[in-house]
């Protein structure tokens, strides 16, 4: 290949320049260095050729140097990406993230911007008071508050709560009980223009957890988006003690709501009457208290790291689906106010979140895995042939090579071809996409960076780290981590003796400390010494492994341990996500005790994949007609097994039964929270009559 490009350069230069042999002298060289014959005979020779075929050389040639000028560049990482993170002295084991240069921690990244309160100004600066919060109706477009508009009214909600009484030292709690929408951030930066602190309330939860939280708050005001959920809060309080004394509604409301309040002794008023008939209070650019502190949200997508790769300014786009009362997409606003760009609010159902995908247009998408899982298999869903399914994966590994190398497009000739549609799926326009909450399987990862063909990170961390505490790297496209510690904490592995896992190894629980990490529980003092130790250090539950290039991987979970009855620890959550990578399984939820000797688990077969998987084994039926086919749950358990020993679990990891169940843990029926994790202890009482059952039949 090299010979030929040179003979056609050869052949470009006489053909151009003829005898002049100053011009091509270097060519000469290159080619007397190879061994090939003069240039005299070269260019007799080219002269011999067709027309036809000097013109097909010519155009090849051209091709060629269009490929190579045109070729993409990789991502300039922030480090040297092979080693992302840098032990630190004291002989603690603990790791500061390279991105630093050894620097000290970062509590802020823009000086203009160290509150929740100044970020919100920034982004009116940065935006030039552009489009800030957007919503729609059912096939409408978008229609947007600018940043001069979101600030008078979070200014003006934010006075109305001074003037109930409300202070930065006397009843500073507020509570936010509503679905994703503009008024949601809205009555948020009320709080933070104040001083105020925002607490977040799930419908989901229930009365019970609600009562708890109003109670050990002491929260009189709650912003309610409609009247069903302040009937829900009625309903928490109703004959007993309580606090809250205004309910502020954002939808409209009825006399029979304001009569059964006030029989509660509380006030309820809208949310336009807040705003509106506010006293003449004067906004204040108070301090804002550490709990409220933007310490960490520039650190979730880490501004030192990806500023250079993917800044992010007045023209991105944010679609916001992801639970407003988790901290992850709190923290994900957060960063996006803080550079001017927009906030696109989804219609509040998640089963037409592609409409406002599609209508919206985002740049910036995050995400969780539950959802990037069933993406991923409605994509091999579709690949329903043998040689649809041998062109997908020719096209993902052409693209696959391409993100070794570091490159990361979606203009290649195999996006063009193959997932142009995947990307057109979250709007055509993704440019940045990431991903925590919980862990997500390597192949999936893979496969959907190459489809989707943005700069996609994956997160970790928790609540009591500000929502992040780690984040992949730009240009390290490889999966099977969760990347190298943020800008604002240093991390540390800890011996966890009874599982084997020990800090000299590189291995152990992982614990963070920064400016990022959470000062306590409210009014828990126990709880708050058991996750935060006397340096600082909170403690995860989960159990890390430092890999070579400085990267933590996430290998195990503590907190959700337990013994079986011969004493060996199980953590059912690494077994769960071995599992799920069956194309058969959606869900599952493993379960063992100390009164038993073995493992059993709770199945939820994917209802897209399983008819077409069993029958590729000779079964049919519809899904529920499978799910209690015996042969079914048989090849299930034989394919997770066979996972479970690639993967290398031991024989008391793998479950020795299954059961089939059709309906999928939710929010809704009470088996996820509402970041989608696992409810183990409602999953277990839910499914004890079916758990007694497969232990009864097992023979040991």
């Amino acid at each position: 290949m090299v010979i030929f490009l040179c003979l056609s350069l050869t052949f470009f230069l006489c053909l151009f320049y003829d005898n002049s042999f100053a011009v091509v002298m270097q060519a000469h060289e290159l080619l007397k260095q190879l061994r090939i014959p003069e240039l005299s005979e070269v260019r007799d020779y080219f002269r011999s050729l067709s027309t036809n075929t000097l013109l097909g050389m010519g155009a090849f040639t051209a091709v060629t140097a269009y490929w190579f000028a045109t070729r993409p560049k990789a991502l300039k990482p922030p480090c040297d990406l092979r080693m992302q993170s840098v032990e630190l002295p004291g002989g603690e084991f603990a790791r500061r993230g390279a991105v630093l240069n050894g620097g000290p921690l970062l509590s802020h990244f823009y000086e203009d911007a160290k509150t929740i309160y100044e970020c919100i100004h920034r982004g009116l600066r940065e935006s030039k008071n552009g489009p800030c919060l957007g919503s729609r109706k059912p096939k409408q477009p978008y229609e947007w508050l600018s940043y001069s508009e979101v600030i008078e009214r979070a200014e003006n909600l934010g006075s109305a709560f001074l003037h109930k009484g409300h202070s930065k030292d006397r009843d500073p709690y507020i509570g936010i009980f509503s679905q994703n929408r503009p008024e949601w951030t809205i009555s948020e930066l009320a709080c933070y223009t104040y001083s105020l602190i925002s607490v977040p309330l799930y419908d989901t939860l229930g009365t019970e957890a609600i009562g708890y939280i109003l109670e050990k708050a002491c929260i009189s005001t709650v912003v309610c988006d409609v009247p069903e959920k302040a009937k829900l809060l009625l309903d928490c309080v109703s004959g007993r003690q309580h606090t809250v004394k205004t309910l502020i509604l954002i939808e409209n409301f009825d006399a029979d709501l304001v009569s059964r309040a006030q029989q509660c002794d509380i006030d309820i008023i809208s949310l336009k009457d807040a705003e509106v008939n506010k006293p003449q209070i004067v906004c204040s650019n108070l301090c804002i208290t550490p709990v409220n502190a933007v310490d960490a949200d520039s650190h979730l997508v880490s501004p030192l790291v990806l500023q250079s790769s993917c800044p992010i300014g007045p023209q991105d786009v944010h679609i916001s689906y992801l639970p407003l009362a988790h901290m992850f997409e709190r923290v994900v606003q957060g960063v996006i106010l803080m550079h001017g760009a927009r906030i696109g609010y989804f219609q509040g159902d998640i089963r037409i979140l592609m409409d406002d995908l599609t209508t919206l247009k985002p740049t910036v998408f995050p995400v969780v895995p539950r959802l990037l899982n069933r993406m991923f298999d409605k994509i091999y869903g579709q690949a329903n042939s043998p040689l649809k399914r041998h062109i997908l994966e020719f096209a993902f590994r052409r693209k696959e090579n391409e993100m070794k190398s570091g490159i990361m497009r979606r203009d290649s000739v195999w996006d063009k071809i193959i997932f142009k549609k995947v990307q057109a799926s979250v709007g055509g326009h993704v440019r940045m996409m990431l991903t925590g909450a919980a862990p997500i399987s390597a192949p999936v990862l893979t496969f959907l960076r190459a489809a989707l063909g943005c700069q996609f990170y994956e997160g970790y961390g928790q609540t009591e780290c500000t929502a992040g505490s780690t984040t992949t790297l730009p240009g390290d496209w490889t999966a099977g981590h969760v990347g190298a510690p943020l800008s604002c904490n240093d991390i540390k592995l800890v011996d966890v003796a009874e599982m084997n896992y020990y800090a000299a190894k590189g291995e152990g629980e992982v614990c963070v400390r920064g400016p990022n990490v959470f000062k306590g529980y409210l009014k828990d003092p126990e709880k708050t010494k058991e996750a935060l130790d006397e340096d600082g250090w909170v403690h995860t539950g989960d159990i890390g492994k430092w890999l070579p290039n400085g990267t933590l991987k996430i290998v195990d979970r503590k907190k959700h341990i337990f013994k079986l009855a011969q004493g060996e620890y199980i953590a059912p959550e690494k077994i769960e996500n071995i599992y799920i990578r069956s194309e058969a399984v959606a869900q599952t939820f493993v379960h063992g005790d100390s009164l038993q000797a073995c493992l059993v688990a709770i199945i939820v077969p994917d209802p897209d994949f399983l008819p077409g998987w069993a029958k590729k084994r000779g079964i049919e039926g519809s899904y529920e007609e499978l799910c209690k086919n015996k042969e079914v749950k048989k090849a299930i358990l034989e394919d997770i097994v066979k996972l479970g020993k690639e993967s290398g679990l031991k024989s008391f990891e793998q479950v020795k039964d299954i059961a089939l169940h059709t309906e999928m843990f939710s929010i809704q029926n009470g088996l996820l929270t509402p970041t989608l994790k696992a409810k183990r202890a409602d999953l277990r009482n839910h499914f004890r009559k079916l758990i007694d059952e497969l232990y009864s039949n097992i023979k040991m």
